[in-house]
């Protein structure tokens, strides 16, 4: 019997203010990034204005996963 490795994946890498993320239908902005919280701004690419929003950096980097996001 012989032992397969596991499939090495690329790691996403952390999140850091002015952080640009492309997904389909959306981009994210990440203003700032702190101890726990993260700021930043989630929009359609050509909406003219964008609302700020705080959430989790754990909550953030689930989303960016699940949405399969580019950093641009």
């Amino acid at each position: 019997m012989t032992k397969n490795k596991p499939s090495s994946r690329a790691r996403q890498q952390p999140l850091e203010a002015g952080q640009l993320w492309r997904m389909p239908g959306a981009n994210l902005q990440v203003g700032m990034v702190g101890k726990l919280l993260v700021h930043y701004k989630l929009g359609k690419p050509d909406a003219v204005r964008v609302s700020n929003s705080c959430n989790g950096i754990k909550t953030i980097e689930k989303y960016l996963k699940a949405n399969k996001a580019v950093l641009v």
